[in-house]
């Protein structure tokens, strides 16, 4: 049996996949959905009137809660949880590792009869004491202090996670120092959250609204590989980094466009529709799914919610998703770039702003020109982004996406915005003096009596914007697949809610002497001229915009250590420090972090290709090597010609000395490595090693084309890609 045929023997469990037809196979969305999410409205159900009334204060205008309302509110969790079967809980907190963390206790407490009964206060809601000293604090606090504090977020809410064995019941928190530093995600995105409300609601009071709250909303699509579990487990460098270091292009990869928008194949159906079926229940909104443009790579995607419940949602998407995946035989890869040659995978943030009341602030409705506020909010989102180019960048910089922006498959690292031909057409009669038209989209004949005529839009997409207005809200497609979204929310409501402020002040100012129409069009005048550069509705992919770009002033920060050292500018801790988002120390912890990140992600790819070069490539070549030499030698032998073979060796001989060649080039570089700090350090890393991972990749790839496959070490590309 030749290997790879032993390979598609070893996958015949998950090859032979039937779906058939389970009991209760059928999904009845609205009666699991959020199910095993303790919602507000069974919470309402199960606390006293007055507890209620208090909660919903904090909940939606954001006063303190006592600890008589958090013991109600600890009791009526615990029994809802330990009725479903909950035995522990935990404190579920999102550190700086990107990813998250639990502690879990038990409610189980004995009593003085020698028995034990369930026990949750409000103490044990409210605050926990997790061991801090191993989670990355860049410097906040020495190693040997280990304490610190998980606060419970009531605006999120609590959630069971069930395992064959057993439940327990997660409860969002936020994560800090003894000394109240932010060691996590969620601390920043909630204490931004409060400074955009501020800005806003004062904002909307100028156009005669009053609003209990202004939320920033947020759907994110989620991209994602679905490939053989099996194949992980024979790809070391898949097992370590997520992603394929080595690995020459198939014959046939995404060139047919066949696999985008196709019908999804059936054990990947499955799989889909019990990971939609866990997210139900946990109260996530997935809206859709599909096949996307590389073979194995699909897409989900949930419907707009608050942005501190809508990062949570989007953790728990990524572990169900990965969890759920095995149960299918298969493995779900996050990575951006599992395999080169290959669409990559990204997280596009859709990102809006709306009321308490379900005002949805970037609505531009029929006629935008007209639409004071819809203005006002919408050019201090363009304002904003153009002031910070730098933070958005910053908020999507890590190892993974490095290897999708600025490819023709991803938005480029330079940010641009793009408006579409209706709301360009409005900005420049705005800039000229005032808008009096909008342009209309009409309707959509598609030359058939039979077909409809549908409405059509005032102006086209652009897959190529980072930073695109997408009819009523603003998607930034530049994060990468595995990235928390929280970061990237954080920045977008900080820089937003400084626009709103200024061009409130600004408003106040105008309409002393105007009407509030006249007032507000000299202050959209003025501001949208000072941000126009960042609205580019070209080709982002094209070398023409980099140059344009260049002379916009836009900036163009291509890989992480381009971007990361910006992140301690004097202009953005003076921004953050303002709105009481991070401070100082806070912000240079985080470029630390993200930057030793880098560095250890790049080290752990170096050390894995490096072994897979040595330990299983090298050997199989040079037992391939000799199999050709024998060849070579037996033709002379017999008198035949021998030159076919000859130059078969000759060329595995070449890959095998420029794999040597770039092997001993490698150990040279590390052995020369020196840096300053830790910036300095991944600077060097970019600059010296990756070029050299390159060659050794390149030497590789050369050599599997050459190979025999009965002699090649590693599952390939097309037996990977195309298994379902």
């Amino acid at each position: 049996m030749t290997k790879v045929a032993q390979r598609y023997d070893n996958l015949a469990a998950a090859r032979n996949f039937k779906p058939g037809k389970a009991k209760n196979s059928t999904m009845d969305i609205p009666e699991i959905f959020g199910e095993n999410t303790l919602t507000l409205d069974k919470l309402e159900e199960r606390l006293p009137k007055a507890a209620w009334k208090d909660l919903q204060k904090t909940i939606d205008e954001g006063e303190s809660l006592n600890i008589d309302v958090a013991d109600a509110v600890a009791l009526a969790m615990k029994d809802w949880a330990t009725e479903k079967g909950a035995t522990h809980f935990t404190h579920w907190f999102q550190p700086l590792t990107g990813s998250t963390a639990e502690k879990h206790d038990s409610f189980i407490t004995p009593n003085q009869g020698g028995g034990a009964m369930a026990v949750f206060s409000g103490k044990d809601l409210i605050q926990g004491e997790p061991d801090a000293s191993s989670f990355p604090s860049g410097g906040l606090r020495p190693t040997f202090e280990a304490r610190g504090y998980t606060a419970w977020d009531p605006t999120s809410p609590a959630f069971l996670i069930e395992n064959q064995n057993g439940t327990y019941l997660c409860i969002p928190t936020a994560f800090a120092s003894w000394k109240g530093e932010a060691l996590d995600h969620k601390t920043p995105l909630l204490r931004s959250s409060d400074a955009l409300n501020k800005a806003a609601k004062a904002a909307l009071k100028l156009f005669g609204i009053e609003s209990k709250k202004v939320n920033s909303t947020v759907g994110c699509e989620q991209e994602y590989f679905l490939i053989d579990q099996e194949f992980v487990y024979r790809r070391p460098d898949i097992l370590t980094s997520g992603r394929t270091l080595v690995g020459a292009k198939p014959p046939r990869g995404q060139e047919l466009d066949d696999h985008y928008f196709g019908s999804i194949p059936e054990r990947v159906l499955s799989f889909m529709l019990e990971a939609e079926k866990e997210l139900y229940k946990l109260g996530i909104p997935v809206k859709t799914r599909h096949n996307e443009v590389a073979p194995s790579q699909y897409e989900l995607a949930p419907i707009f919610e608050m942005s501190n419940v809508a990062a949570d949602h989007q953790q728990l998407t990524m572990m169900v998703l990965k969890k759920v995946a095995k149960k299918y035989g298969l493995e779900c890869l996050l990575h951006e770039k599992p395999f080169d040659g290959l669409n990559g995978s990204g997280k596009h943030l859709n990102w809006s702003l709306s009321t308490a009341e379900g005002d949805n602030l970037l609505e531009p409705g029929e006629s935008p020109h007209e639409n004071m506020k819809f203005l006002f909010f919408f050019t201090a989102v363009l304002l904003g982004v153009y002031r910070h180019q730098d933070l958005l960048r910053i908020s999507v910089a890590h190892a993974g996406n490095d290897h999708r922006l600025g490819a023709n498959e991803a938005p480029p690292a330079i940010i641009s915005s793009f408006i579409g031909d209706q709301l360009n057409d409005i900005v420049e009669q705005l800039i000229s003096g005032g808008a009096k038209s909008s342009k209309q989209g009409g309707l959509l004949g598609l030359g058939s009596p039979v077909l409809p005529h549908l409405p059509k839009h005032a102006g086209d997409r652009n897959r190529t914007s980072p930073f695109a207005f997408t009819g009523n809200k603003f998607e930034f497609r530049a994060l990468g697949s595995n990235q928390s979204p929280s970061f990237p929310i954080v920045v977008l409501n900080t820089i937003v809610a400084e626009a709103i402020e200024d061009m409130t002040e600004d408003l106040n100012k105008a309409k002393k002497g105007d009407s509030i129409e006249k007032a507000l069009a000299k202050v959209l005048s003025s501001r949208l001229k000072e941000c126009k550069a960042v609205i580019f509705n070209g080709d982002g992919y094209s070398d023409e915009w980099q140059d344009e770009a260049k002379e916009r002033g836009l900036l163009n920060l291509k890989t992480t250590p381009d971007a990361l050292p910006y992140l301690t500018e004097k202009e953005n801790i003076s921004l953050f420090n303002k709105y009481k988002v991070l401070n100082k120390k806070e912000m240079f912890s985080r470029k630390e972090i993200w930057t030793e990140q880098y560095i250890t992600t790049r080290t752990i790819e170096v050390d894995t290709i490096e072994s897979i070069a040595k330990t299983m490539i090298y050997p199989a070549v040079v037992r391939y090597i000799g199999e050709l030499s024998k060849a070579v030698d037996q033709t002379k032998a017999l008198e035949l010609d021998h030159s076919g073979s000859l130059n078969m060796l000759n060329k595995v001989n070449d890959g095998l000395n420029r794999l040597n060649t770039a092997l001993e080039k490698l150990a040279e570089v590390q052995g020369k490595l020196s840096y300053k700090d830790t910036s300095d350090h991944a600077r060097k890393v970019e600059t010296d090693v990756l070029p050299i991972m390159k060659d050794i990749r390149d030497a590789i790839d050369f050599l599997e084309r050459y190979v025999a496959d009965d002699y090649w070490p590693l599952p390939v590309y097309r037996e990977m890609l195309f298994i379902k």
